[in-house]
């Protein structure tokens, strides 16, 4: 039984060490994480609808298409997994509903934010927010149906864009007084503000660094010397294969082939998808066969 994004994050903060939250925009990507050590993972719509629809994070999406991906990697994946539920995709009772959907697949963390739909990369421009009441409802919501008790939510704000640091970080505490688990203030804009809201709660605190992104890079040591207990690197994965596939195609079309022995090995690639496993199973079962 796999444990619960809880237990690895109340670990964490009790080890007084950053946790490395990497993200998986699909099946093959969740099995790497594990392959590598990590201890959970993270599922954004953003690298899940670029992967497998091939659209932009724009609210082009919602809950019936995104689960269906989460669905598949969180059956091939034994780590804990930490699904972004955006803001419900509706009221109340839709968040509950959201909830509900991964938690009956396994998920045991779910971030939901305050965008109004459609919503978007929280380092996109023309973000909207919802009134404060209104995403408080849908914590309070969440945290009194959850139906495991160890099921983590964490309430994203995306008010720093929309309005000011200020106004960010009296809705991070309304969220945790309507019930959070963590809080996560998407895009702060310099160190300064990040110092700031590294020491502002008393639950654990996720940032989430994107290459290009509007938060300075920092280092995990530098983040958790701030006070964050938390690192999602949610879009490194699917940018990473997105410009190796471009890659190997181009030299591919050039007819130059040049790459053709840079990707990863066979009977490694194998290995990664558990082909032992299956015909280790197809050999002992497998019928005899007709003389």
């Amino acid at each position: 039984m796999r444990p619960s994004f809880r237990q690895v994050i109340d670990k964490a903060v009790r080890e007084k060490r950053m946790l490395i939250v990497p993200g998986a925009h699909d099946a093959l990507s969740a099995r790497l994480i594990q392959a590598t050590g990590f201890e959970c993972y993270f599922i954004g719509g953003f690298p899940v609808v670029g992967a497998r629809y091939g659209v932009p994070d724009v609210g082009l999406k919602s809950l019936g298409e995104i689960a269906a991906a989460v669905r598949d990697i969180v059956a091939a994946c034994d780590l804990p997994a930490f699904v972004d539920g955006d803001d419900g995709y509706g009221d109340v009772k839709n968040a509950v509903h959201t909830l509900h959907t991964y938690e009956r697949m396994g998920v045991s963390a779910l971030l939901l934010e305050d965008q109004a739909w459609p919503k978007r990369c929280g380092h996109m421009a023309g973000k909207k927010v919802v009134p404060a009441a209104a995403m408080e409802a849908k914590i309070r919501a969440a945290a009194a149906e959850r139906l495991d008790p160890e099921t983590w939510i964490l309430a994203r704000t995306d008010a720093r864009a929309v309005y000011d640091l200020d106004e960010a970080m009296r809705r991070a505490e309304r969220y945790i007084r309507a019930g959070a688990d963590g809080i996560f203030v998407e895009a702060p804009r310099s160190v300064a503000e990040l110092e700031r809201l590294g020491r502002a709660f008393d639950v654990p605190q996720i940032c989430n660094p994107l290459v290009g992104g509007h938060t300075p890079m920092l280092s995990p040591t530098e983040l958790a010397d701030l006070g964050f207990n938390a690192a999602v690197f949610g879009l490194d994965t699917v940018m990473h294969a997105a410009k190796a596939v471009e890659a190997v195609l181009k030299d591919m079309h050039s007819g130059r082939f040049a790459l053709r022995d840079a990707g990863m090995a066979f009977e490694d690639y194998k290995r990664v998808v558990g082909f032992g496993k299956w015909e280790e199973i197809e050999e002992r079962f497998a019928p005899p066969a007709e003389g």
